[in-house]
C-alpha cells in the first residue's frame, strides 16, 4: 500500500500542465492551456488544463480532475497504478506501508541491469572498439550510460544471481518466456542504449548488433513503462538546451544523437526505430521549440522527412529540414571531424512547408498535363490542411511552382468557430460570477446564505447545491472555476451584485404574481404594494431584506 505522504509528495512534485502535455498537444489560451479533448472527438478545442488550480476540465463533455484522474481516465488504471505510472514517469521514489509495486520492481530491475550492461562494455573490447571507431568518446559513453549485453545465458544467470524474481523482469521488458516456459533474453550480444522517460527514469533499452544480426537495432517491448511511440531518445538530456534554445533537432538513430551532443548541439534527439508520429507531437511541443529534422539524403530519408514535415506543419509548428548529402548521417560527419559543416547545415535548413511544397512537385512529370492535375490535388490538399493565414500566405509559392495562377487554389474559407463560453450561451453572467466567487471564497457562503437561498439560484440550482456541500471536484463546478470569461468578485462587489441579484428577483416574482390568475386583487394590491414601495427602495439603499422564498 502507498504511504499517503508519499502520494501528496507525488501531487506537490509534478505540473498537471507537464503530465498532460506528454498525451496531449496543449496550447497556450490566456493563463490556461487547451487542446483537442482525448476523451471525445472534436475538432473545436473545448478541454482546457488549469496550471493554477493544478485541474483540467472539457467543455464538451464534462470530464475533469487532477494530474492522477487524468493518468487513470487515459490510461485505464485504477487510482495505486496510475500514482504508480506518474511516479515511474517522474523518476519518483513512492513509500509502501506494506510490500511493494509492479511499477517498484520493473524500475529496479531496470535499473540493476542498467548498472550490470555498463560494467559489461568495461570488459567486452570488440564493444568498446566499434564505439571508438564511430568516435564516441568515454564522456559520452558516460553520459548515456551506454552498455553491452553478452550471450542470453548470462542475463539470466545475473538476474538470479541479483535476486531478481525472472517474472519482473518479463514484465519490465528485459528477458521473455518462451511457450514450454523456459525464459530467454530479449538483447543479446548488443551495444546497449538506456532509453528514460522525459522525467530521467529508466523505461527500457535499445540494442545495436555487432555480430551481424539480420536486426541491427531492437528495442525493448511494449510495457507499462515503455511506450516508443511516447519517447523520444535523449529527451531527458535535451530538454535543458530545447527550452532554453527554442530549438529542437530530430534525427534518425541513438548514436546520431550521441555524436549531435558530443559535439554541442545538446537539443538533439530521436525516434525510437519509428517515423515521427502524432503521439510524439505533445513532447515536441513542449517548450514551443522550432523542430529541425535532420535526416539521411537517401530515398528512405527524405521520404521519411517528408511525412514527418506534412505532419508538423499541419500542427502549427515552426521548424525546417535538413538532409545530409552523399549518404552520410550525422554521426559520419561529426566523427569526420566536420561539426562546422553541420552546423552550417542546420542553420540553412529548408522551412517544413517550402520542403513539402518542393518535393510534392518534384514527384511529378510537370510537362504532363494530367501529372501536373494530379500535382495541383496534391498540393491543394496539403494546403488545406494549414491554418487560413498561412495557407494564404504559401499559395502563391505552390502556384509557381506549379507554373499555375494563384487563383487557381480558391477563395479563402471561413475560420472555424471558436468554443461558446457560459456566457455565449444565454447563461446569467451575473449569478456566474456570484457561484464563482464562492466556489474560490467559500467563507462568503455564510454572508450570501443570510440573505438569500436556494430559490434565487434556480437556474443553477444544482450547481449552488455542490457549493454547500463542498463538493469542489465535481466537473460542473471546475467547469465552473476554469472558465476564464467569469470573473471572480471581492466581499463588496459580493455584496453590491446580490443586491442587484434580489432586485431582479422581487421584480420578476410580482410580474409573475400580476399574470396569476389564481391570484385575487388583494393580494395583488399587497404584493405591488410591498415590492415597489418597501422591499426595492430598501435593496437601493444597500439594505438587505429578509428573502421571501415563499413570494
Amino acid at each position: 500500500m502507498i504511504d499517503n505522504a508519499s502520494i501528496e509528495s507525488l501531487k506537490n512534485s509534478i505540473d498537471i500542465v507537464d503530465v498532460i502535455g506528454n498525451y496531449v498537444e496543449l496550447k497556450k489560451a490566456g493563463a490556461n492551456y487547451k487542446a483537442n479533448c482525448p476523451f471525445h472527438g472534436e475538432k473545436t478545442p473545448s478541454f482546457v488544463v488549469s496550471p493554477s488550480k493544478q485541474i483540467y476540465h472539457c467543455f464538451g463533455c464534462g470530464v475533469g480532475g487532477d494530474s492522477i484522474k487524468f493518468v487513470m481516465e487515459l490510461e485505464k488504471l485504477s487510482y495505486p497504478e496510475a500514482i504508480e505510472k506518474l511516479a515511474s514517469m517522474y523518476n519518483f521514489s513512492l513509500n509502501y506501508t506494506k510490500g511493494s509495486s509492479d511499477y517498484s520492481d520493473a524500475k529496479r530491475v531496470l535499473e540493476t541491469i542498467q548498472t550490470w550492461y555498463t560494467k559489461n562494455l568495461e570488459q567486452h573490447d570488440v564493444a568498446k572498439k566499434y564505439l571508438q571507431q564511430r568516435g564516441i568518446s568515454q564522456s559520452s559513453i558516460e553520459r548515456f550510460g551506454i552498455g553491452y549485453v553478452p550471450e542470453g545465458n548470462s542475463v539470466i544467470q545475473f538476474l538470479n544471481s541479483a535476486l531478481l524474481p525472472l517474472p519482473k523482469a518479463v514484465e519490465a521488458g528485459v528477458i521473455a518466456q518462451a511457450e514450454g516456459g523456459r525464459y530467454y533474453a530479449r538483447l543479446v550480444e548488443r551495444i546497449t542504449f538506456p532509453i528514460y522517460s522525459p522525467g530521467g527514469a529508466a523505461v527500457g533499452f535499445g540494442g545495436r548488433t555487432i555480430t551481424d544480426h539480420p536486426a541491427k537495432y531492437i528495442n525493448s517491448p511494449q510495457t507499462k513503462l515503455f511506450n516508443k511511440s511516447r519517447l523520444l531518445y535523449g529527451y531527458h538530456l535535451a530538454k535543458e538546451s530545447i527550452y532554453k534554445n527554442k530549438k529542437l533537432i530530430v534525427c534518425e538513430g541513438y548514436l546520431d544523437v550521441v555524436m549531435f551532443h558530443q559535439a554541442g548541439f545538446t537539443e538533439a534527439v530521436a525516434t525510437l526505430g519509428t517515423a515521427l508520429t502524432a503521439e510524439h507531437l505533445p513532447l515536441l511541443r513542449k517548450g514551443d521549440p522550432q523542430v529541425i529534422l535532420a535526416y539521411d539524403g537517401d530515398k528512405a530519408g527524405v521520404a521519411a522527412a517528408l511525412k514527418a514535415a506534412q505532419m508538423l506543419s499541419h500542427s502549427g509548428f515552426d521548424g525546417g529540414v535538413v538532409l545530409f548529402p552523399d549518404g552520410q548521417d550525422p554521426a559520419d560527419l561529426i566523427s569526420k571531424g566536420e561539426s562546422l559543416k553541420v552546423a552550417e547545415l542546420l542553420r540553412s535548413s529548408k522551412p517544413l512547408i517550402p520542403f513539402v511544397l518542393e518535393q510534392i512537385i518534384s514527384a511529378y512529370d510537370l510537362h504532363d498535363p494530367r501529372a501536373k492535375e494530379a500535382a495541383f490535388g496534391a498540393l491543394k490538399q496539403f494546403l488545406s490542411g494549414l491554418s487560413q493565414i498561412i495557407k494564404d500566405a504559401y499559395i502563391p509559392m505552390a502556384a509557381t511552382l506549379l507554373g499555375v495562377s494563384p487563383a487557381l487554389f480558391g477563395s479563402q474559407t471561413q475560420p472555424s468557430r471558436a468554443r461558446e463560453s457560459f456566457t455565449q450561451q444565454h447563461e446569467d453572467p451575473e449569478q456566474l460570477r456570484i457561484l464563482k466567487t464562492l466556489y474560490e471564497k467559500p467563507e462568503l457562503i455564510d454572508m450570501v446564505l443570510d440573505v438569500t437561498d436556494m430559490k434565487l439560484f434556480a437556474r443553477y440550482e444544482a450547481l449552488f447545491s455542490l457549493l454547500l456541500q463542498g463538493e469542489t471536484e465535481h466537473p460542473q463546478l471546475m467547469r465552473l472555476s476554469i472558465d476564464e470569461s467569469i470573473g471572480i468578485m471581492d466581499e463588496e462587489e459580493l455584496r453590491q451584485s446580490l443586491l442587484m441579484q434580489l432586485e431582479k428577483y422581487y421584480a420578476d416574482r410580482l410580474k409573475q404574481i400580476m399574470k396569476d390568475p389564481s391570484c385575487s386583487y388583494e393580494k395583488k394590491a399587497y404584493y405591488r404594494n410591498k415590492i415597489h414601495k418597501d422591499v426595492i427602495p430598501r435593496l437601493r439603499r444597500g439594505e438587505f431584506v429578509s428573502f421571501e422564498s415563499n413570494l
